[in-house]
């Protein structure tokens, strides 16, 4: 199909897609505790005063299952008429199923926030926190480039200042890891200062007849990987354009070519594991604990695993930009929380969510290997845990965390998910990777 083609046929689709919401945008805004799937945000009560009758909330989430086990015993243990139940999902099955859990009539109280809660939010299905953030002080407890994440670029009805629809608990972002034994065999004494000193190190690890660069292209690393490349090549705020959605935002830049082009590179000069496209996340990471690699694209999430099984033989950096003078930028969002709609307890589940900005809750999810809200509010940490912490503190003064990709649109994990593997199998071209993101982007952004 040539281009032409494609550009008439958004265009058809953008036409039929407005005459399918126009009816829609009448309708009111859905209430707390209402069965009714109606359009429009809807605030949480101004009244933070938590019930005293015993309640029990429902939590669904996909990450971290431990973090949230103890933060959940900690909570009811200061709120023994408050009871909740968890109800794990994996990540997949949790993204896929989201919309339809959270516009059914048996929607959790409080949910993972994930791909997709923006359009949820924007049809009332999510509740607008912003009256919360005031009384409770989120924004002298969360950092406000974690915050802004989660605002889904709206204005709150209720306070008139910024719209939010979830809390952190728990901050992440992705990077380089590196087995320090394997580097200095290689000849690499220091971690990169510049992109180009990166390769020069990928080259030095090959040459020494090591894997330089563990990917586990399966599901997720692979893109982080085009991801963290692209963050070094991709101005953030045309980047920001492009997730958030904003009118004529594309990908198809020549940034992303070079993001591109570099993936397909690294993968011809033989630097990525065998099998990355057939290696999972969670299985290059434990290669890596092995020693099987010298360094490693993942999340900070993996940090527990890999400073309990390799000690201080694990170091960290954010991936380096273009010039050593760069600003540090990162792929990174938080295990955050929403409330829904339909809650008939939303006071309870706001102070849940408030909980999480605590110094208690703090130091367990920093003991889980994320990034507590309040670095200041937790002990110090120390090794790869501590690499990690300084490396987003560098990304927050910078204001260069920036969301993952698929959250451009709901049905973007996919497209970028094959895509990258066929980057890495090159078997793709950029321009065409390019052109099939941009096809999801402007089919969901049309509506």
């Amino acid at each position: 199909m040539d281009r032409t083609h494609r550009v008439r046929r958004r265009v058809a689709a953008a036409a039929s897609s407005v005459a399918l919401v126009l009816p829609l945008t009448a309708c009111d805004a859905l209430t707390p505790g209402s069965a009714a799937a109606e359009p429009g945000p809807r605030s949480v009560p101004s009244s933070t005063a938590v019930p005293g009758e015993d309640i029990t909330l429902r939590l669904q989430f996909a990450d971290a299952p431990l973090m949230v086990d103890a933060l959940i015993a900690a909570f009811e243990k200061d709120h023994p008429n408050i009871r909740i139940e968890p109800q794990y999902k994996t990540f997949s099955d949790y993204v896929q199923n989201l919309k339809l859990t959270m516009t059914s009539d048996t929607a959790p109280d409080i949910a993972q926030y994930a791909v997709g809660m923006t359009d949820l939010a924007a049809d009332g299905h999510i509740l607008d926190l912003a009256p919360y953030r005031e009384a409770y002080g989120w924004d002298e407890a969360v950092p406000p480039v974690s915050m802004d994440q989660l605002t889904a670029g709206r204005t709150s009805e209720t306070t008139g200042g910024r719209a939010l629809f979830g809390v952190p608990a728990g901050l992440s972002m992705t990077g380089i890891y590196y087995n320090k034994e394997l580097a200095e065999r290689a000849g690499i004494d220091s971690p990169p200062r510049t992109l180009a000193e990166f390769e020069d190190q990928l080259a030095a690890a090959k040459e020494a007849g090591l894997t330089p660069l563990g990917v586990g292209a399966l599901d997720s690393s692979g893109l982080h990987l085009w991801a963290a490349l692209l963050n070094q090549t991709m101005p953030t705020d045309d980047y920001w354009d492009w997730v958030n959605g904003a009118k004529g935002a594309t990908i198809e830049k020549p940034a992303g070519i070079t993001a591109s082009e570099l993936v397909i590179e690294w993968s011809r000069k033989g630097y990525y594991n065998e099998s990355a496209n057939g290696t999972a996340q969670v299985d290059s990471t434990a290669q890596f604990a092995k020693g099987d690699s010298v360094f490693l694209i993942n999340g900070n999430w993996a940090a527990g695993q890999l400073a309990t099984a390799m000690k201080d033989n694990v170091g960290f950096f954010p991936m380096p930009g273009v010039r050593a003078s760069a600003r540090t930028v990162a792929s990174g969002f938080s295990v955050s929380y929403a409330i829904s709609s339909r809650t008939e307890h939303p006071e309870a589940a706001g102070a849940f969510l408030d909980f999480l900005t605590s110094p208690e809750a703090g130091q367990i999810i920093s003991d889980n290997g994320f990034l507590p809200a309040n670095p200041k509010a937790v002990a110090k940490p120390e090794g790869v845990l501590a690499d990690i912490a300084e490396g987003h503190r560098r990304a927050v003064a910078d204001d260069g965390i920036t969301t993952f990709p698929d959250f451009a649109a709901p049905a973007m994990l996919d497209r970028l998910r094959s895509g990258v593997q066929k980057l890495i199998a090159d078997r793709v071209e950029p321009a065409d990777y390019l052109d099939s993101l941009q096809d999801e982007w402007e089919e969901h952004h049309a509506q």
